[in-house]
């Protein structure tokens, strides 16, 4: 089984070039995506069905929304975390296939400072406690995937001196993000590959991505009993290197799982 998680800042502009990739590039079983920026109706579920996968979506006008494609169908499906402050953007679906517990999140980018900021933060204290009290770490084959727009260490960004005390590399977020690791998740593509920079995500501007200058803010995170399970996970940057269709300004992260 191989799980990936794609922000694709917008499904629609994209769709072609993520139908390309699907059939001519990778075998993909399950495919998490953040960012569609359209709501539930407007998702293009026939195109992706007619290549395989049933589709479950999230979804917001212009901003946010997430979903999930799966060649296996759908034991279970939550959309939203049933909270009215936490689901009034969509930023989280969660599914039950073959045994495997995905959360797709798409966390907030936040802000310097202010309301948006203290709602970054917040939301991962929200997060961490939604999961703790929903599943076992030391028994459910739990994946936790997505854009959680956080770099933890100095390798993770391209410039660490530079970018320090910048959106996603400021000191508290990153604090945050290791209090919520604490709870028993492990950063599976940082456990497999220590020493690689392994960027995501790269500004479309002054050609970042060719200087590659990234960050890595796109994670699978996986519960003790899926890590025994994983077999490898790999950046895919087949799409990021298309001109056209113009990619989204991440790569996909891809594992898989026995």
């Amino acid at each position: 089984m191989k799980i990936a998680t794609f922000n694709v800042n917008s499904i629609r502009a994209r769709k072609d070039l993520i139908i390309k990739w699907l059939t001519e590039k990778i075998d993909l079983e399950i495919l998490c995506l953040q960012e569609i920026k359209c709501e539930d109706k407007d998702f293009p579920y026939k195109d992706f069905e007619a290549i395989g996968y049933e589709c479950v979506v999230f979804g917001q006008k212009a901003y946010n929304g997430v979903a999930i494609l799966s060649k296996f169908g759908f034991d279970k499906v939550k959309k939203g975390f049933g909270d009215e402050k936490f689901d009034k953007e969509k930023r989280f679906i969660q599914a039950k296939i073959k045994d495997k517990n995905i959360l797709n999140v798409y966390a907030p980018r936040g802000s310097l400072e202010g309301e948006r900021h203290i709602f970054k933060l917040e939301f991962f204290n929200f997060l961490k406690e939604y999961i703790q009290k929903n599943f076992d770490l030391e028994k459910d084959d739990l994946a936790v995937v997505g854009d959680m727009n956080i770099a933890r260490e100095n390798i993770d960004v391209w410039d660490s001196e530079l970018l320090r005390g910048s959106i996603g590399f400021m000191d508290d977020e990153r604090e945050k993000f290791e209090d919520f690791l604490k709870i028993g998740l492990i950063d599976l593509y940082r456990s497999v590959h220590p020493k690689k920079s392994g960027f995501t995500w790269w500004d479309y501007k002054n050609g970042a991505f060719w200087k590659n200058m990234g960050m890595r803010i796109d994670y699978i995170l996986t519960s003790p009993t899926l890590f025994k399970k994983a077999k490898s996970i790999d950046i895919d940057l087949w799409t990021r290197k298309r001109r056209k269709p113009i990619p989204s300004d991440h790569a996909p992260l891809v594992a898989k799982f026995l």
